[in-house]
């Protein structure tokens, strides 16, 4: 292989920043690392994404335990990720929620996406050891909407489309315009879409702007602080998906393989986003999942360890 395999190559640190958005919201993010939204009530505190194990979830801890003494009640998995999922232990919930989509794609690919990212992840799953055995499962699930109180404080738990996969949920504070958007919307970081719906995602990302929030936790990249920063990250997010699909939909249309289909849409790529955090990691699985659904694929594949080589030899070899 030409290149590190997904993010093998990242080994170093990241400078973490734990932000408040407001008296009820903080952000905690890591320079492109996958991000923990945590909302606090009166009552008890939310948090939303887990980190990659109970060890990482320690330092997110850590410092919920400087800003409240309230308990951590509820966990909220946006989607099924390992990388989001599994520090979930570490925080000793009474609930664990998730729409029923992620359920049941927990029930459907857990095990395969556990052990393909932790193959592509080696900085993030360092501490695998601390994972306890078995899949981090929800003890509560919803389908479209509920609303959790945390005291004096409600919490809107949503699924407004399909699109980063088919699970995705959202956690928003109407009255303070926060939401916590997992990896529907990302920002300077790519998108990662292996088991995305790229033709739903952009509409979904409308359906988000409809909610005009005022501040956002997205899945990956700084907290978004405005309004303004906010539109620029659901109009990049799009504008890369957009931009990605369309390449690969012209290739399919003109006959080509996927090999020449990912060269070319790199290339055409990389002058516009390769500053965006894990683009190299990023553009064979998306490549990838763009060619499945311009085929005729209309659900994303289940990705294992081995498919996952044989994808990245085949495409970066």
């Amino acid at each position: 292989m030409s290149k590190h395999f997904a993010s093998q190559g990242d080994l170093e640190d990241k400078e973490v920043a734990f932000e408040k958005l407001s008296d009820n919201a903080y952000a905690y993010t890591a320079e492109g690392d996958p991000n923990t939204g945590v909302i606090i009530g009166d009552e008890a505190v939310m948090v939303v994404d887990t980190q990659a194990t109970p060890v990482m979830a320690q330092d997110v801890i850590r410092r919920i335990r400087e800003v409240t003494d309230k308990p951590i009640k509820y966990i909220l998995l946006s989607h099924y990720h390992a990388v989001r999922v599994f520090g979930a232990s570490a925080y000793g919930a009474q609930e664990i929620i998730a729409s029923r989509d992620t359920w049941d794609l927990i029930a459907e690919r857990g095990e395969q996406d556990k052990a393909s990212e932790i193959g592509r992840f080696p900085r993030l799953f360092r501490a695998v050891e601390s994972i306890p055995p078995g899949l981090t499962w929800p003890t509560m699930t919803f389908k479209g909407e509920m609303t959790v109180d945390l005291g004096n404080l409600e919490v809107k738990i949503m699924q407004v489309g399909r699109g980063h996969t088919k699970g995705d949920t959202i956690a928003w504070l109407p009255e303070q315009r926060i939401m916590m958007a997992g990896d529907l919307v990302e920002y300077q970081s790519t998108p990662y879409a292996g088991d995305a719906y790229f033709r739903e995602w952009p509409q979904t990302l409308d359906r988000l702007a409809q909610f005009n929030a005022e501040k956002m936790v997205p899945g990956r990249g700084p907290a978004l602080k405005n309004a303004a920063e906010v539109r620029k990250a659901l109009a990049g997010t799009r504008g890369f998906l957009t931009d990605l699909y369309t390449c690969v939909n012209n290739g399919v249309a003109a006959g080509k393989d996927l090999k020449t289909i990912y060269r070319e849409t790199y290339d055409f790529m990389k002058p516009r986003y390769a500053d965006w955090v894990i683009f190299d990691h990023c553009m064979p699985f998306d490549v990838s999942r763009a060619y499945d659904e311009a085929t005729g694929h209309d659900d994303p594949r289940i990705w294992t360890a081995e498919r996952d080589i044989e994808m990245w030899k085949a495409l970066e070899g």
